[in-house]
């Protein structure tokens, strides 16, 4: 018989932060929030802290939560060059010492991590590699996730409702730009955004009215990625569910009722979601109670047509003058910031930062194995 004196053994979390991505600071903003979440849990949480820097770096870091929110992390004496191992054997860390390396065993890993790089499918892959259970969307939905002409493509086939899109490849862009003008021109008509089919967050979308507006958009698009999305403007209201779940067990895979966007910009811009603060918050939004579990039931079948794991935030517009429940996109890692939408919902729901953390946490540890 065992010592009834006995502790549990804590779970040993890996959280990652940073990374080689236009959303880096978003990052440790989420990161240092859920740091703090994880530091309320000590009793069942051992938190091993792992900073990317934008040059792609990998520093096992030991120092204040404090330093990871302003960025001076980096410079802290603690930081030590880590790199997690693909041998399933090690299941961790290869930390660097002086007289070679140390293998630290993650039993779970929270990769904190926004936009390419990150959340799409990257950093996903390492971990499946490494058989070390992760937080959120596996590598497939990471990808289609973060790809919008993949993600359109699977709601068109799966039937979950959204405006009328096209795109092109750099290519195109490039060789014949006026008969690509002609084309989004005649299927979508003005205004119409123009975004990077691979950013996240805002990032490289523009909204144009004409045709010059449409092609310096294109121009700005093509600087994040090598593909154009075209989407038709819908006169709507921006509103965000909270999902949660693993698909494997369908039954509780679950949606907040959606919050509401007032942006403070023309569109909700990067710095709107981020930085500035101008955008409110407004949960549950202002729309009817039928209207309201409508949106709640799209995400779950968004959520569940994209493979989504563990987490998402499911974005929709609710056309003002029909009423049409119109999916955006799904983003499988949201941000954790003190502004940030989905931790917001779920706190309505009565869940708090530190439980919805150890929430997820739970369902990356009874996550089955398969495409997601």
């Amino acid at each position: 018989m065992g010592n009834c004196n006995e502790t549990k053994q804590k779970i040993r979390v890996g959280l990652l932060f940073g990374s080689v991505s236009s959303e880096h600071e978003v990052s440790l903003v989420s990161a240092a929030a859920w740091a703090g979440a994880l530091g309320e849990l000590t009793e069942k949480y051992e938190v091993i802290l792992v900073g990317i820097t934008k040059a792609g770096r990998w520093l096992r870091y030991g120092g204040p939560i404090d330093a990871i929110r302003d960025g001076s992390w980096e410079r802290d004496a603690s930081c030590v060059s880590c790199v997690i191992s693909p041998d399933r054997g090690d299941h961790g860390l290869l930390v660097r010492t002086p007289d070679g390396c140390r293998v630290e065993r993650l039993d779970v890993a929270a990769p904190i991590l926004h936009g390419k790089n990150g959340e799409d499918g990257t950093i996903q892959g390492l971990l499946e590699l490494a058989g070390i259970p992760y937080v959120g969307c596996g590598v497939l939905a990471s990808a289609v996730c973060m790809d919008k002409t993949v993600a359109n493509t699977l709601m068109d086939a799966a039937g979950v409702p959204h405006c009328r899109w096209c795109y092109a490849i750099r290519a195109e862009a490039e060789q014949s730009m006026h008969a690509l003008l002609d084309r989004v021109e005649g299927r979508l008509g003005y205004p119409v955004f123009v975004k990077p089919a691979n950013a996240g967050s805002s990032v490289g979308i523009s909204k144009a009215h004409n045709r010059s507006e449409l092609q310096n958009a294109i121009a700005v698009a093509l600087r994040e990625d090598d593909k154009v999305v075209f989407e038709e403007f819908i006169d709507g209201q921006e509103v965000e569910c909270a999902a949660i779940g693993n698909p494997g067990d369908p039954g509780t895979v679950s949606a907040t009722r959606p919050g509401e966007i007032l942006a403070g910009d023309e569109f909700y811009t990067y710095d709107d979601k981020y930085k500035n603060g101008v955008s409110q918050v407004v949960i549950p939004a202002r729309l009817p109670e039928q209207k309201l579990d409508e949106v709640r039931a799209a995400a779950v079948h968004a959520y569940l047509a994209l493979g989504c794991t563990g987490l998402a935030r499911c974005d929709f517009f609710v056309e003002r003058a029909t009423g049409r429940v119109l999916c955006n996109e799904l983003n499988t890692m949201p941000g954790f910031t003190p502004i940030s939408m989905y931790p917001k919902l779920m706190e309505q729901e009565g869940l708090s930062f530190s439980a919805l953390a150890d929430r997820l946490i739970g369902l990356a540890l009874a996550k089955k194995k398969g495409a997601y």
